[in-house]
């Protein structure tokens, strides 16, 4: 029952996944506007989103301009600029603009319902393991009680019969695994990996496709400043102080990158933050705008050639002067190159990067950390889908993901896990395991703490079975007279005892 606990964790994600949906909505009745539970949004409604609104249902926009956080649903760690006549989705944040949107999707038609019906049928698609002690506990009991019976019949010994039965108690066998897989979860917890159950070691341990998310995953999800191209005969520390001045007063994340250009950003005043176009204020030397070459082409300011980089890229000028161009992307983390070939060396040759961001970034990230295959734009139904042709081909994937949108695909996995140090709930609730930090190699020491508790319960199994064997052996041959049951259960006892010392060996496993 603590086993199958773990399916509670599909549960515990579909009341995460709904504490996501917004609670109110403030619908237009006429020329009023009135606050409505957002369960009562019906197809055809037109409603007011404000900065900071969660969008309660998918939509389509009817006016305004603003700056979109996705992330929940597709994973792209770049705001979307949304403007009339584009779709939104439902869970959406709404970063700054007022908007207003007439809703085209409600409740279980809407992406974000999609992903909750679509929960349950994830976990049924998990593909099947039987587990080792399964595989032979049925037929190992008809094999004993055959051979009980054979020995009445031709002993007509009460007692004989009943060392038998004592001696092919598998006490030590029992024991194998529940000792071993407590041996490795308390090495995991040591390692800041936590496991739901017990069960998962042995999925982990079968596990040979790799399947990864991209932001927050191979990525910290974090935007930071990777170039600098500073115009030509600007001074690139009044060009880096303006910068820093206009993203230390900005909500964006594009804005709070900047914001670490410089310790001694200049003074500004009437700062004002234009939704999808980026910021304005004014210095000691004029106006001074950053944002998008839009935002520059719509003051009057010249622009050079658009630098080539495939992230975001913010536009810098003061007093009617282009000062330069600030270039972003999102950072790689610590040991990941590393990390995925020693998942080679491990036998995982598949490995596949599955994201919902855009193809270009995709490929910049899957270029850096070595993936060759690569599965860009993809919602959390695209995510299930793919992970459910990767077991179709015959392989068992192990999911790693860290948001929303990747719950799908974590519960569909022989293995999910989550990177738990800026995990969504839902990411959390769904995965069989987690990494209490942002270290992306503890994946391989999951993996290959998985496969040594595997090698640890075999020889466990494989000693039990022996010892058992031998007693059964004595028992049938008559070694034992008048105490022979209560022989059989002190030897018993003993080799209980080998299996649960050859599990505490496991204890020393450590990867600094």
């Amino acid at each position: 029952m603590l086993e199958d606990r773990s399916l509670l964790g599909t549960r515990e994600a579909v009341e995460a996944l709904a504490a996501l949906t917004a609670s109110t909505a403030r619908r237009f009745r006429g020329d009023t506007v009135e606050t409505v539970p957002a369960e009562q949004l019906v197809v055809g409604d037109v409603i007011e989103l404000r900065p900071g609104d969660r969008v309660p249902a998918d939509g389509v926009v009817l006016s305004g301009t603003a700056s979109m956080d996705t992330a929940s649903l597709t994973g792209e760690s770049v705001p979307v600029e949304v403007t009339a006549g584009d779709t939104i989705l439902g869970s959406s944040l709404n970063l700054n603009g007022l908007l207003q949107v007439r809703i085209a999707r409600v409740g279980a038609q809407s992406a974000l319902g999609r992903v909750v019906s679509l929960m349950q049928e994830a976990e049924r698609s998990k593909p099947p393991i039987t587990r080792l002690l399964e595989r032979y506990a049925g037929r190992y009991l008809v094999l004993i009680l055959l051979i009980a019976m054979m020995l009445w019949f031709t002993t007509q010994s009460a007692g004989a019969v009943l060392a038998l039965l004592v001696a092919a108690c598998p006490s030590a066998m029992v024991l194998a695994a529940p000792s071993t897989a407590l041996a490795a979860v308390s090495v995991a917890a040591r390692h800041g990996i936590l496991v739901k159950s017990s069960v998962v070691f042995e999925r982990l341990a079968e596990a040979n496709a790799l399947v990864l998310d991209k932001t927050g995953t191979v990525t910290t999800g974090r935007l930071r400043v990777v170039a600098l191209q500073t115009a030509v005969g600007v001074d690139t520390a009044r060009f880096t102080a303006v910068a820093a001045a206009l993203g230390t007063a900005s909500t964006h994340p594009v804005g709070r990158a900047i914001a670490h250009l410089d310790d001694d950003p200049v003074a500004l005043a009437d700062v004002q933050e234009e939704a999808g176009f980026g910021m304005r204020a004014t210095s000691d030397r004029g106006v001074v705008l950053m944002g998008r070459d839009s935002l520059m082409l719509q003051n009057g300011i010249a622009l050079s050639v658009l630098p080539e980089h495939d992230g975001p890229v913010a536009a810098v000028a003061e007093a009617g002067v282009l000062l330069g161009w600030v270039c972003l992307a999102d950072e790689i983390r610590e040991r990941v190159t590393e990390t995925l070939e020693a998942m080679q060396a491990l036998g995982f040759r598949r490995q596949a990067l599955l994201t919902g961001d855009r193809q270009a970034e995709a490929q910049r990230v899957a270029c850096i950390a070595g993936i060759t295959e690569v599965v860009a734009g993809a919602l959390p139904p695209d995510k299930l889908a793919f992970v459910q042709s990767v077991v179709a081909d015959g392989d068992k994937p192990l999911v790693v993901g860290d948001g929303i949108n990747d719950a799908l695909a974590l519960r569909a996995g022989l293995v999910g896990m989550a990177m738990g140090g800026h995990g969504s709930d839902i990411a959390l609730a769904s995965a069989d395991i987690v990494l209490t930090g942002d270290d992306f190699s503890r994946i391989g020491t999951s993996v290959r703490l998985a496969r040594r508790a595997r090698r640890t319960l075999r020889v466990n199994l494989a000693l039990s079975a022996a010892w058992t064997l031998a007693l059964v052996i004595i028992a049938v041959s008559g070694g034992w007279a008048s105490n022979g049951a209560l022989a059989a259960a002190v030897l018993q006892n003993v080799g209980a005892f080998m299996v649960v010392a050859n599990a505490g060996r496991l204890m020393k496993f450590h990867e600094s």
